[in-house]
């Protein structure tokens, strides 16, 4: 999108620190963006969801892939080049 992203998260230890992750991802990429675009910021906060079921999991991945859809981007989430999983095969949804 080009005015917000979706990320979905997920631990694989129970070590893991998903909210770090996130702080982690807008320092370093807010940093990489003001050296490149310095009128592109990204806002103070954010907002975080806890999924628990995979059925959850599964209505979040539709919204996220249906946005570019909403914002009248693409006619068909799958033409929108700007998505990708590392854990999941769009090709199977």
């Amino acid at each position: 999108m080009p005015d917000h992203c979706h990320i979905l998260l997920r631990g694989n230890t129970d070590e893991s620190d998903v909210l770090q992750a996130v702080k982690s991802f807008k320092q370093k990429s807010g940093y990489r963006l003001s050296k490149n675009y310095p009128d592109i910021h990204w806002q103070k906060d954010f907002f975080d969801h806890i999924l628990r079921s995979e059925k959850e999991l599964s209505k979040h991945v539709y919204y996220i892939l249906d946005n570019p859809i909403r914002k009248g981007i693409t006619a068909n989430w799958k033409a929108y080049q700007f998505k990708g999983s590392t854990m999941h095969n769009l090709n199977e949804l």
